[in-house]
């Protein structure tokens, strides 16, 4: 597989995490835990149809330390994000959330073999500051919470660890997330029960957003991130992932729930700019080498 081939399928996480909001939205009013849990099972499922490719032979040599690292990632990242919502349901909340990106690229530059561009911290802040854009420019749900923007900053670390360290283990195979996935539904259960209570969706469309849910940005977005993250561009791929915000704030208008503006024509510039900016570094180190 080609290192651009790779990205584009790394990519591909990017825009089925841009229809997450629209598709929590439609899920309400099940609980963020229980709604984990069951879209942690269904990319479960999605995990063990990848796995039969090659068979789940490629899942025994795995060491134990690796599930534990991608079960953990995976868990962590989503139970510091619901938390930090439900103390904290405000605009600064999700741009502090969407830092994740811009830590990518900068711990990028910490892995062997990568070497972090002045070009890239920029095109990376000035994507930030499209996103920044679009998350500022919504209104605020409440007032905010120190310790909910503390988490949701915990929360952009962790998923941004997670992925720059999934480049160090090249040689796992992508069938091992179906094992972080069931692991993180497991723990998603337990959590549920002991913090939660059981609230099942209203109607059809809430158990359909739920099952778009576990198949897309809840699912197959994770393997085919890993994809993006062992085999791809990653520092593209981390500028590039500041076109979730924007993409999912164009997903909600198409559904109605937001409405267009100037702002949101301003940030897809910034973010289409800084993008291109990194991926204009990435072709010219590419020819260098």
């Amino acid at each position: 597989m080609t290192k651009s081939k790779a990205t584009l399928i790394g990519f591909s996480a990017v825009l089925m995490w841009a229809l997450l909001a629209l598709f929590t939205i439609g899920s309400a009013p099940v609980p963020p835990l229980q709604l984990n849990a069951i879209c942690f099972g269904i990319g479960g499922l999605i995990g063990l149809a990848w796995t039969l490719r090659r068979g789940f032979a490629v899942l025994r040599g795995v060491n134990w330390k690796v599930y534990a690292f991608g079960t953990l990632g995976l868990f962590g990242y989503h139970l510091l994000y619901f938390t930090a919502f439900r103390l904290s349901p405000t605009a600064e909340t999700g741009l502090i959330a969407y830092l994740w990106p811009l830590f990518i690229v900068l711990l990028s530059g910490l892995l062997p073999g990568e070497r972090l561009r002045a070009p890239h911290v920029v095109g990376a802040l000035v994507a930030f500051a499209g996103a920044a854009l679009i998350v500022l420019g919504g209104e605020s749900g409440g007032e905010s919470s120190a310790f909910g923007l503390l988490l949701a900053f915990l929360c952009a670390v962790t998923w941004a660890g997670y992925s720059v360290l999934s480049r160090k283990l090249g040689d796992v195979p992508t069938e091992s997330v179906t094992v972080f996935c069931l692991a993180t539904a497991a723990l998603s259960v337990v959590c549920h029960l002991a913090l939660e209570t059981t609230v099942w969706p209203e109607s059809f469309t809430g158990w359909w957003a739920i099952v778009a849910l576990g198949i897309g940005p809840v699912g197959a977005a994770f393997f085919t991130w890993d994809v993006g993250m062992k085999r791809g561009d990653i520092q593209l791929l981390g500028v590039a992932s500041y076109a979730a915000p924007l993409l999912s704030t164009l997903a909600l208008i198409a559904a109605g729930i937001a409405r267009p503006s100037w702002t949101i024509a301003a940030a897809a510039i910034l973010i289409a700019g800084g993008a291109a900016l990194a991926a204009l570094t990435g072709e010219q180190k590419s020819s260098a080498g």
